[in-house]
C-alpha cells in the first residue's frame, strides 16, 4: 500500500459511515451531497441523543429539585445537584478518583488492587473527566456526556448496516435506537453501557472494512492491518465488558473466513491471529493480574455474582438457574419492556427476523442476531441478571432495535421483482412495515414515560439515602467505613472503606469468595485485618446481614428513603463497630503453663482453610457463627465461627507439629445436639470425640502420640453421630498427657 493509500484511509476513516450511491458501498462521501448528506445524519443523530438525554436528565433535576425544597422547606431551583439511578454507578466512580489520584484499579485510596470493577476501561475515562474538573458530584455529568458521545459513535458506525440499502434508511437507526425507554435508562444511567456500544459501532467498522477490504481498498494486498484494527477495538470492547469476548470472537473469525476464502489459509491465519490476541492478551492479563494480586484468576465480580461459583449450587442448579434467567431475559424484555400489553414487543423480533431475508441485508442481521444471542447466553450466567432494571441485557436489546430498523429498511425499500406486481407488493409490505412501527410505538410509549420517572425517582432516592448517608460519614470522619453497597457512600464521604461483599476488595483477603459462604467467614477475614485498619464504623441494611449490627454496631443515625424504588431498604443506618469479642479468639481457652500453640485452622477463615488444606469429603454444610460468653472471662464475650457438617461426612486438614513430641488436638465447639466423631492421624485412628450439648463454648482434645506428629500431619475428622459444628482446631504441644479426653471450664 503505497503512503496516498494509507492517506486515503485515514481520511476515509473520518468519515467512517458515509455511504456510496448505487450499491450502497462505504466509500468516503464524494461531492457536496454525499457530505451533506452525512453531516445532516451526524446532525441528526446528535439531536435526536440530546432530546431523549434531556428528558431523562431534565426529570432527573426536577425529581432532585423536588427533593432539595422537600428538605429545605422553601422552592429551590435545582442547579448544581447530581445523582445517578444506580448505586453501582458511584462504584466506577470511586475506582475512577482513585485512578485520577494515582491509585489505578484501586476502589478505595490504600485498599490495594481491585477486581470487582465490571470494566478495566471505563474508570480511566472517567478519570479523564476528574482530571479536567468534573469532581464530585459533577462527575456524573461528565458521565452523561461520556454517554452522548458514545451514543452517537455508535450510530455513525450502524450506518455501516445499511449499505446495501438506500441511504435514507440509515435514517430509521437513531429513533430505533433510543425509542426504547429502558435501553436509554441505562445509556444515561453512568454506566458502561454507552461506551460499550460505542466501541462495539468502531468494531463494526473495522469487522465492515475488512470483509469488503477487495470492494472499499482494491490497491491493498496484506490483511493485517485491517486485521489489526479490529483486534485493538476487540481489546477495548473485553476492557470495557469482559462478557463481550464471545462478540469478539464472532467478529475475528468470521473476519479471517473472509480473509481465508479470498487470499488462502496463511492470510486467514494471520488475520485470525491480529483480531484475537489483543482481546486475549487483555483476558489474559488480567486474569494473571488477579492471581498474583487477590489469589483468585477470577475477577471479584464474577465471583460474587456468577451462580457456577456459588459453593452450594450443584451443576444441575446451575444449569437450571441458567435456562430460567436466559427465559427470563427473552420474556421480560419482550412482554415488559418492550410494550405495556403483553405480547406487542413481538413485533420487534418479527421485523429483525425479516432482516435475515433480503440477501443485501442478511449478513448484518446474522451478525445482529449471533451478536444478541452469545451475548445473552453469556449474561445469563448472571445471577443478578433480574436486578437493576435489567441492565446486564440492554447491549442485546440494542442490537434487537438495530435489526428491527434494518428490517423495517428492507420492507420500505427492497421492490420485489415481480414485473408490474412489484410496485403493489412494494407498497404492500411498506404499508405492513409502517402499521407493524406504529403499533410497536404506541405501545411502546407508555413504558418510555415510566422509564423516564423511573429515571428520576431512582436518582431521587440514591440521593436521599446514599448520598445523604456518605455526607453524614463524612462529617463522623471514621477510620474506616464498612459496607454492604459500595458505591455512594464511599464515593460521597471520601473515606477508606471495606466492601463486605467482595467487589471493592482490601488487599489479598478474598472477601468475595468468602461473601458466596455468608456473613460468617466475611467476619472471619475482617479479624485478619489489622486492629488498626479494621472499620470503626458501619453504614449497612440491617435487614440483610443478620445479627452483625445487633453484635457488632452500635446505632449512630437511620437515613430513610421515601418513595423507594431502587435502594436496597428503607432504611439505612450508620453504626459505630465494635470487634472486642475477636480478641482470645484464635487462642484455647485451656493451656497448661507449658504448653504453647504449634499450628491452629480457623474453620470458616478461607485464609486459614486453604493454608491447612482443609477440604470436605460429602455435603459441603454451611457456615455459623456464635458470640458467647468466654469461660475465662464471663463479663466479656467471645465470638468464632464454624462450619456445620453434617453425618457421614468426613473433613481434612494438615496441622505441622514437632517431631518426638506429645501433643492434642484441642477443637472448640458449642454444640446443640450430641455428636461423635473419629479423629485420623496419618491415617491412624486416634479415637473418637464427644461433643455433649452445651449453652457455651467447650473445647474438647484428644491426645496425638509423638509418632504421629511432624512438619505436615494429615489430620481427618470422621462424622459419625450427629451433626457436629466446629469453630477451631488447635494442635498444642509441651505439656503433660491430659488423658485421651478433657473438657475445658463449662
Amino acid at each position: 500500500m503505497t503512503w496516498w493509500d494509507r492517506l486515503s484511509l485515514i481520511r476515509r476513516h473520518l468519515f467512517v459511515a458515509g455511504l456510496g450511491r448505487g450499491t450502497g458501498a462505504v466509500t468516503e462521501p464524494r461531492g457536496w451531497k454525499s457530505r451533506l448528506e452525512y453531516g445532516l445524519y451526524a446532525l441528526f443523530a446528535s439531536l435526536t441523543i440530546l432530546y431523549v438525554a434531556q428528558l431523562f436528565f431534565g426529570a432527573l433535576r426536577l425529581q432532585l429539585g423536588y427533593a432539595q425544597s422537600y428538605a429545605s422547606g422553601e422552592l429551590l431551583t435545582p442547579t448544581g445537584i447530581w445523582s445517578a439511578p444506580l448505586d453501582d454507578v458511584f462504584i466506577h466512580f470511586d475506582f475512577a478518583r482513585a485512578t485520577a489520584r494515582g491509585y489505578p484499579f484501586q476502589w478505595s485510596e490504600g485498599n490495594g488492587y481491585s477486581s470487582g470493577g465490571t470494566s478495566l476501561l471505563y474508570p480511566f475515562v472517567l478519570a479523564l473527566g476528574y482530571w479536567i474538573g468534573f469532581r464530585s458530584l459533577s462527575l456524573m455529568l461528565w458521565a452523561s456526556l461520556v454517554a452522548c458521545v458514545s451514543c452517537l459513535g455508535f450510530l455513525i458506525g450502524v450506518r455501516r448496516l445499511f449499505s446495501g440499502l438506500p441511504k435514507w434508511t440509515a435514517w430509521l437507526a437513531p429513533p430505533a435506537f433510543l425509542c426504547v425507554g429502558a435501553l436509554d435508562w441505562s445509556l444515561f444511567s453512568g454506566m458502561e453501557v454507552a461506551l460499550f456500544l460505542g466501541l462495539w459501532g468502531a468494531a463494526l467498522v473495522a469487522w465492515d472494512d475488512l470483509m469488503r477490504a477487495p470492494e472499499l481498498y482494491p490497491t491493498a494486498t496484506k490483511a493485517w492491518p485491517g486485521a489489526a484494527r479490529l483486534g485493538i477495538c476487540g481489546a477495548l470492547l473485553v476492557a470495557t465488558r469482559p462478557e463481550s469476548a464471545l462478540i469478539v470472537a464472532l467478529f475475528g473469525c468470521s473476519a479471517a473466513y473472509s480473509v481465508l476464502k479470498r487470499q488462502g489459509r496463511a492470510s486467514g491465519l494471520v488475520a485470525l491471529v491480529w483480531c484475537g490476541v489483543p482481546a486475549f492478551c487483555v483476558l489474559l492479563g488480567q486474569a494473571i493480574t488477579n492471581k498474583i494480586l487477590t489469589g483468585d484468576s477470577t475477577a471479584a465480580g464474577a465471583l460474587v455474582k456468577l451462580e457456577m461459583h456459588h459453593p452450594h449450587l450443584s451443576r444441575q442448579q446451575v444449569w437450571d438457574a441458567w435456562v430460567f434467567h436466559t427465559k427470563y431475559q427473552v420474556l421480560r424484555i419482550t412482554h415488559y419492556h418492550l410494550s405495556e400489553q403483553p405480547g406487542w414487543g413481538w413485533i420487534l423480533w418479527g421485523l429483525g427476523a425479516l432482516a435475515l431475508v433480503p440477501q443485501r441485508t442478511r449478513k448484518y442481521a446474522l451478525l445482529l442476531w449471533l451478536s444478541a444471542a452469545s451475548w445473552v447466553l453469556v449474561v445469563a450466567l448472571n445471577g443478578q441478571v433480574r436486578w437493576q432494571n435489567e441492565r446486564y441485557t440492554m447491549p442485546a436489546l440494542a442490537w434487537l432495535l438495530m435489526l428491527a430498523a434494518l428490517g423495517l429498511g428492507g420492507l420500505l425499500s427492497i421492490v420485489p421483482a415481480r414485473a408490474s406486481r412489484g410496485v403493489k407488493l412494494h407498497l404492500l409490505q411498506a404499508a405492513f412495515g409502517i402499521l407493524a412501527a406504529t403499533l410497536f410505538i404506541l405501545n411502546q410509549l407508555p413504558r418510555f414515560r415510566e422509564q423516564v420517572w423511573f429515571f428520576a425517582r431512582a436518582s431521587r432516592n440514591i440521593r436521599d439515602q446514599h448520598l445523604t448517608a456518605g455526607s453524614l460519614l463524612k462529617q463522623l470522619r471514621p477510620r474506616r467505613v464498612l459496607v454492604g453497597d459500595a458505591g455512594a457512600l464511599t464515593y460521597r464521604s471520601d473515606l477508606p472503606g471495606l466492601d463486605i461483599i467482595g467487589l471493592g476488595g482490601y488487599h489479598d483477603l478474598p472477601f468475595a469468595r468468602a461473601s458466596q459462604w455468608g456473613v460468617p467467614a466475611a467476619l472471619e477475614l475482617i479479624e485478619r485485618m489489622p486492629v488498626e485498619d479494621r472499620p470503626n464504623a458501619m453504614a449497612i441494611y440491617p435487614s440483610w446481614w443478620g445479627t452483625l449490627p445487633l453484635w457488632f454496631g452500635d446505632a449512630l443515625a437511620h437515613i430513610p428513603v421515601r418513595g423507594n424504588v431502587i435502594c436496597g431498604g428503607a432504611d439505612k443506618v450508620i453504626y459505630k463497630a465494635n470487634w472486642q469479642s475477636f480478641d482470645g479468639s484464635s487462642q484455647p481457652l485451656d493451656l497448661t503453663a507449658d504448653e504453647s500453640v504449634s499450628d491452629e485452622l480457623d474453620l470458616a477463615d478461607l485464609v486459614s482453610e486453604k493454608q491447612h488444606r482443609f477440604a470436605v469429603e460429602g455435603a459441603l454444610g454451611f457456615v455459623t457463627m456464635k458470640l458467647l460468653p468466654n469461660p475465662n472471662d464471663p463479663d466479656r464475650d467471645l465470638w468464632d465461627a464454624g462450619r456445620i457438617v453434617p453425618q457421614g461426612t468426613e473433613t481434612a486438614f494438615v496441622l505441622s507439629g514437632e517431631p518426638r513430641r506429645s501433643g492434642r488436638l484441642v477443637v472448640r465447639a458449642a454444640q446443640a445436639t450430641r455428636s461423635v466423631l473419629e479423629v485420623f492421624a496419618g491415617g491412624v485412628s486416634l479415637g473418637k470425640i464427644t461433643l455433649e450439648p452445651s449453652d457455651g463454648w467447650r473445647e474438647v482434645s484428644i491426645q496425638v502420640p509423638p509418632a504421629s506428629l511432624g512438619p505436615e500431619v494429615d489430620f481427618r475428622l470422621k462424622q459419625l453421630e450427629g451433626e457436629r459444628i466446629l469453630y477451631h482446631v488447635w494442635l498444642v504441644q509441651g505439656g503433660a498427657p491430659h488423658g485421651t479426653q478433657t473438657l475445658s471450664k463449662p
